[in-house]
């Protein structure tokens, strides 16, 4: 396993932008912004007692931040609604994403897999959560919102009656996989303000990746693609 080593960090004076070089032997590097409405959100969620903690959700140890990556206090989330809808493996995510989750498990997925499969959702393959990277990889590039815990990727969705479709297979597979990860992808946006599908670009060929980050000037705007 690569061990990470914090080797410099660089701070600019405005706008208040960090420079962070990070991994062993030349890895990509990011830029991080100070953005105050991070923690201000998550205190308010930590306050509000949104968290419901049980068997599939807990506490984590601290992921390496919160100064640029990481949260002030990340969840480990192993399953949703009760722990009937498994997420393999478990995501590791900051306190707003847990409750945004668990309703768009209830009320977008769920319905989707009944109305297009007749069938009980009972697992989510997880492809990403928390990971302190530039966006895409890409050195050079702000930090991604998996950096933050702010992020999940899912790839795959499996049913009660055995039945599986993933974003690789499904997005351009049978006409009844097509309509269901398109239903799923259209109702993602009522739940999270960035979801990129397989349409968005060749990097999300494989999964939805949905996040709760702040777009345009008053940090409203949404992008769902």
């Amino acid at each position: 396993m690569w061990r990470i080593e914090w080797r410099s960090v660089k701070f600019l004076a405005v706008p208040c932008v960090a420079l962070l070089l990070w991994g062993c032997g030349g890895a990509p590097s990011f830029v991080a912004k100070n953005e105050p409405w991070r923690n201000d959100e998550e205190s308010a969620c930590m306050a509000s007692n949104t968290i419901r903690y049980s068997p599939f959700i807990r506490t984590h140890a601290a992921l390496g931040g919160p100064s640029v990556c990481g949260t002030a206090k990340p969840f480990e989330m192993a399953a949703a609604m009760n722990g009937r809808v498994v997420l393999k493996p478990a995501a590791l995510l900051r306190c707003p994403m847990i409750p945004q989750v668990e309703r768009w498990v209830k009320q977008v997925v769920e319905p989707a897999a009944r109305y297009h499969y007749g069938s009980m959702l009972v697992e989510m393959s997880i492809a990403g959560s928390y990971n302190c990277r530039p966006m895409n990889h890409v050195s050079g590039a702000r930090l991604s919102e998996h950096g933050y815990a702010n992020a999940l990727d899912v790839s795959g969705f499996t049913m009660s009656n055995g039945h599986r479709v993933t974003l690789k297979r499904g997005w351009n597979g049978s006409a009844q996989d097509q309509a269901f990860l398109r239903d799923v992808h259209q109702g993602s946006c009522r739940f999270f303000t960035t979801v990129l599908s397989p349409n968005y670009d060749r990097a999300h060929h494989d999964h939805f990746h949905l996040d709760l980050a702040r777009h345009g000037s008053g940090g409203l705007k949404r992008i769902c693609k």
